[in-house]
């Protein structure tokens, strides 16, 4: 149904274009320097391949940080008038190559872990002594601390819409620090993908939460990522279902959240579950996909190539249930 709604919108873009009567915008890529890219691959490939082997991901950083400055001080040595900026998008190409290369290969990822493997546990409640409920879930190393609280009708929050106003009593606020990625920075108001990563949980809780006349509460959830690689959002959710248990809030079920990932080159393609951070950067899809025992409560999909097919679709929301039962377990 969604793809056909698509066509009509599709359609009416062509029809735009066919009235503007503008040329089409030849564009052209930059001629590749071939010689430069061996010259690059041959002081760095080798070391970018050992270097994602370090499961750890701070060292792994360090290392591939301390590869590409002197592979760059190395070459701008040789020649002062390289540019700096294409040295660094030629070793960006060779890390990706590294590490989507060895995933289509069969080979363990950048963690050790197979295609289909979920990071470790740890689920623990209450751990705020103050708070209605609390829950702080990790996986690998993605850590999400989530509190719950509760308060009377009157505490809904009021919004003013286009149609109108109205209510909401199920609010979910979520926060990334940067410490959350061993930065420092500026600690202000959310921003964008602050609010989305936010909806996007919400979405994924809001559908086992109780119905008004049986639960007559507004319920605020807050998660706060204390640790990030990959998949924070989803944390947030799996956080967020043991909270409000631990607060006392009848859900209908359980929810968890997980990332899919994607590796293609042509017709072979690897599907990945719960991908890290350098899984997403690197590779072609980051597909987050929310739900019970019983069925999906929120998608999102993120990809960078032009598309995807039905049976790619397939193998991933498969490999999801897989995942969130495992979780759910």
């Amino acid at each position: 149904f969604g793809h056909e709604q698509q066509q009509v919108v599709i359609q009416n873009i062509n029809e735009l274009v066919k009235e503007a009567g503008k040329p089409r915008w030849d564009w052209q890529p930059e001629p590749v320097n071939e010689a430069l890219n061996a010259r690059v691959a041959a002081l760095a490939e080798a070391r970018l391949s050992d270097a994602y082997r370090i499961t750890d991901k701070q060292e792994r950083y360090a290392q591939v940080d301390v590869i590409k400055s002197e592979t760059i001080a190395t070459l701008l040595a040789e020649d002062e008038t390289l540019d700096e900026n294409e040295l660094g998008e030629i070793l960006h190409a060779i890390e990706k190559n590294v590490v989507r290369s060895r995933v289509l290969a069969g080979e363990p990822r950048i963690d050790g872990r197979e295609k289909d493997m979920i990071r470790g546990l740890d689920v623990r409640t209450g751990v705020l002594p103050r708070t209605h409920g609390s829950a702080l879930f990790t996986r690998g190393e993605t850590q999400a601390l989530v509190t719950a609280t509760l308060g009377t009708a009157r505490d809904a929050q009021v919004l003013d819409e286009l149609m109108g106003e109205r209510t909401d009593t199920f609010l979910f606020h979520y926060n990334f620090p940067p410490y959350s990625v061993g930065e420092t920075g500026m600690v202000g108001s959310p921003k964008r993908r602050e609010i989305g990563h936010g909806r996007l949980a919400k979405r994924g809780v809001l559908a086992v939460m109780p119905d008004m006349d049986k639960f007559p509460y507004t319920v605020r959830v807050v998660s706060e990522i204390t640790e990030s690689n990959g998949s924070s959002s989803m944390a947030s959710v799996c956080g967020a279902s043991l909270a409000l248990m631990d607060a006392g809030v009848p859900i209908k079920a359980a929810v968890a959240g997980i990332a899919m990932g994607l590796v293609k080159e042509g017709d072979n393609y690897v599907v990945l579950s719960d991908i890290l951070g350098d899984e997403d950067h690197l590779g072609d899809m980051d597909f987050k996909v929310a739900g019970s025992r019983d069925g999906i409560s929120a998608l999102q999909m993120d990809i960078k190539i032009e598309g995807i097919t039905k049976e790619i679709m397939q193998v991933a929301l498969n490999q999801a249930k897989g995942a969130r039962l495992h979780i759910l377990g």
